[in-house]
């Protein structure tokens, strides 16, 4: 006999096909059966792609302002590595079928002459042979971009890496590449995962870093957009894109600008970047994410880990420079407790301050009614117009165990042109945005004191959380 009855698999199933059924999956599908190719690959498909990928893409390092080039002075562009002439590369894993590829040597000849070399054999980059060849390039070029990193023979479904290295002899053809360049140098990396270029982000010969993921079918057209500085807003302003855009990434469009703009890069990492030794602190098989002490077990993800990085979670340059200021703050919630709704215990750190009520369970809040809310000014202070990606982080009350170090709650893209300013309005669930999860798996909102952070510190708002019996 079996450990679940087969009725109790009977009434899951119910449950399971009734929500089907009202989610309409068995209906067919009778309003896309018509549509072909010429619907799915129309022209503001085509750009809502190439945005997507814009947006996606991240400035890990950009010394003496080398990004963007400028069309005017280079003329001539060397473009390495295994993905200078990437296609489904590109589109990693879970994709459509494209419409068609943009590789980033399609994207950056608009830009001026292009001199292709390989100087790897594919990603796994077994020999050196190729290297030779690609630095002779480089030597002679404007400009030398490296096109480099990963791809689904290194990490898939079913196909872990061993390490956080770029494969092969990838890091000798940057660094060799480099070395006997003409004129400045861009490195790319795609990959979905963080690795470990720390020999690039020290390299001075390397001047500008961006990582582009897997940035889909229109990646080169990206990249080169990016790389350059330019591309057309106004197509994106002037159609239905608009909406999708504002759905997919909360965007604030500003309409009425030029044909044609100096683009800036607003991407943010969504993952930290380990250094490599980071692979041998801890079994590849845990997924625990609380540090464990007597382990040397370091934790992961940005809420827990406070390591060295090559690159933390959030981190993304701009083209420009954006700062923050408060123009109006809720920054208190009070909270009446009933006689069914009951204290919880957390564990404190030895010496800190233990309220006397730590904790409510949070299924037991009618969250809807408690809420922060923060209104802040961003101003674009550089001579660029400009998108950046507004981050906002809580920190829990210092001193509770089992808190994150910090955790992101909110997060907008803007739009700021040169020397103007816009204003962000965040509203915080109170239960969604500060609650914690304990090591019994129970979500508990904790009283007391904790702070709002905007960016990396660049501004805090402090917040105060109280529980009441009685009238407030």
């Amino acid at each position: 006999m079996g450990k679940v009855k087969e009725a109790e698999i009977d009434s899951v199933l119910k449950n399971l096909y009734t929500v089907l059924m009202r989610l309409g999956f068995f209906d067919g599908s009778p309003k896309f059966e018509n549509l072909g190719k010429p619907d799915v690959c129309s022209n503001e498909h085509i750009e809502l792609a190439t945005e997507a990928a814009r947006q996606g893409i991240v400035l890990l390092k950009n010394e003496a302002e080398t990004l963007p080039l400028s069309s005017e002075k280079i003329k001539t562009i060397a473009v390495i590595g295994p993905h200078a002439n990437a296609t489904s590369a590109m589109i990693g894993n879970y994709a459509g079928v494209p419409c068609k590829y943009t590789s980033p040597i399609d994207g950056l000849s608009k830009f001026g002459e292009v001199i292709y070399e390989m100087g790897c054999d594919g990603v796994l980059c077994k020999n050196e042979s190729l290297i030779f060849p690609a630095m002779r390039a480089a030597s002679k070029a404007d400009a030398t971009i490296l096109v480099f990193g990963l791809d689904l023979s290194v990490e898939a479904e079913s196909l872990d890496r061993v390490d956080l290295l770029i494969p092969g002899y990838q890091s000798q053809l940057i660094s060799q590449v480099a070395e006997v360049s003409k004129g400045p140098v861009v490195v790319v990396v795609m990959s979905a995962g963080g690795v470990d270029i720390s020999f690039a982000k020290n390299d001075p010969n390397i001047h500008s870093i961006i990582w582009a993921g897997y940035p889909g079918e229109e990646g080169g057209r990206a990249i080169a957009d990016v790389v350059f500085g330019r591309y057309n807003p106004g197509i994106l302003c002037s159609s239905s894109i608009l909406l999708l855009l504002q759905m997919r990434f909360d965007v604030i469009c500003i309409l009425d600008i030029i044909p044609l703009f100096l683009f800036d890069i607003g991407g943010k990492l969504p993952l930290t970047w380990h250094e490599n030794d980071y692979v041998n602190m801890l079994p590849m098989t845990s997924m625990r994410l609380r540090p464990v002490d007597s382990l040397g077990y370091p934790g992961r993800t940005y809420k827990f880990f406070n390591g060295s990085t090559v690159y933390p979670f959030g981190y993304g340059l701009s083209y420009t420079n954006f700062t923050y200021k408060p123009v109006s703050t809720k920054n208190k919630l009070n909270i009446r407790l009933n006689k069914f709704q009951h204290c919880k215990d957390l564990e404190y750190s030895d010496g800190s301050y233990k309220p006397a009520c730590p904790a409510v369970l949070i299924d037991d809040l009618k969250c809807e009614s408690h809420k922060v809310e923060l209104a802040i000014e961003v101003a674009n202070t550089g001579k660029r117009d400009g998108s950046d990606v507004v981050m906002v982080y809580w920190s829990a009350t210092s001193g509770i165990a089992e808190a994150p170090i910090k955790q992101l709650v909110a997060f907008k893209r803007v739009l700021v042109k040169a020397g103007r300013s816009e204003k962000l309005k965040f509203e915080l669930n109170g239960c969604k945005s500060f609650g914690i999860v304990n090591n019994s798996g129970y979500k508990l909102l904790p009283s007391g004191g904790g702070k709002i952070e905007i960016g990396d510190g660049l501004l805090t708002v402090p917040v105060q959380i109280n529980f009441h019996r009685g009238a407030l």
